[in-house]
């Protein structure tokens, strides 16, 4: 039996999988290297899954999930018993470019996905949505329970409706899902169109760094290996079809769980951090706010803390220098 893990290639996609092989458990990864960013990176993060200690546990299968067909046929053989659907077109400023993307991988992709899981009763189904759908809310920190009606981005909007599709499909099918609304995630392997990365590289390059809204910015900054152990433990404990009230409101076999840091931090923090990993000054280029982006997300975590005893431990002060140690290493820098 095996777990299937979508977007293996990518950033979370990545240490799930790692976390899972390490385990004992073989895991399918699923995922088609699309070139939103350089794909040197994705296929860098699959060998070193490889080899690892437990590497002979992963096999990959270059497969595009919005391809109903070519997903079938990847998988038709395979027995199942997890299913972390992570794979998607990520990346709120980008929507606004490439809308249809966005429709393709992620309302297409996560409805094959969910077919898959149909096929395959009463296998868990774990999937990622985004603290984006919390949109232009005030009130903070965003709780499960908050309206979540109003985006400010498509790939807002693609989210949201992933988590809906995933209700009817509790509801009609009775698949146990579990959909995860992650806040601003970061650690080594992470994405080069990300704050993190793009300012190390700009500051090891004497390079301005972009600064949106004045630096008027707040982020739920949360470590890699916490946000991993809130899937494992999600995949592991599926919700009960018992007709009980879910975290998120469901009474099918579907809950929505903010998984973050709950330790809000404001931009400039993060860059000062940052200054001091790099032993570097950073040139600040401040900038109005973006389209669709949000000035603050902060995640109340009580639900999943709750359920699935989770509770980050990595503060940014621990967090960030992983990074940077990281990228120096994987850059030559």
């Amino acid at each position: 039996m095996s777990i299937v893990v979508t977007g293996a290639a990518g950033f979370i996609g990545s240490h799930v999988a790692r976390r899972l092989i390490d385990s004992g458990r073989d895991v399918i990864g699923i995922d088609n290297f699309e070139p939103y960013y350089d794909v040197a990176l994705k296929h860098a993060r699959i060998a070193s899954i490889k080899a690892s200690e437990h590497g002979r546990r992963f096999t990959l299968r270059d497969v595009d999930i919005a391809d109903d067909v070519a997903l079938d046929a990847a998988l038709e053989t395979d027995a199942i018993d997890g299913i972390v659907h992570l794979a998607a077109q990520a990346g709120v400023r980008y929507s606004i470019l490439e809308p249809r993307k966005y429709v393709r991988a992620n309302l297409v992709g996560h409805l094959n996905m969910l077919e898959v899981a149909r096929a395959r009763p009463g296998v868990p189904f774990v999937y990622a949505s985004s603290s984006s759908v919390y949109g232009g809310n005030t009130a903070q920190p965003f709780r499960v329970e908050d309206r979540v009606d109003s985006p400010l981005s498509l790939y807002a909007a693609t989210k949201r409706a992933d988590e809906l599709m995933s209700e009817t499909y509790a509801h009609l099918y009775r698949i146990p899902q579990t959909g995860l609304r992650f806040f601003t995630v970061y650690g080594p392997w992470g994405r080069p169109d990300m704050a993190m990365w793009l300012f190390t590289d700009a500051i090891l390059s004497e390079r301005p760094i972009t600064v949106f809204n004045g630096g008027r910015m707040v982020r739920d900054f949360t470590y890699i290996d916490d946000i991993v152990s809130g899937v494992v433990a999600a995949l592991d404990r599926p919700p009960l079809d018992d007709g009980e009230e879910k975290a998120g409101g469901s009474r099918s076999p579907h809950r929505l769980y903010n998984i973050g840091n709950n330790r809000p931090e404001a931009l400039e923090t993060l860059i000062a951090t940052l200054e001091e990993a790099l032993g570097r000054k950073a040139i600040r280029d401040y900038q109005p706010i973006q389209p669709g982006d949000v000035p603050s997300t902060s995640a109340d975590i009580s639900a999943i803390s709750r359920d699935l005893g989770f509770s980050p431990t990595t503060p940014i002060t621990v967090g960030v220098p992983r990074f940077v140690d990281w990228y120096r290493d994987y850059t030559g820098r």
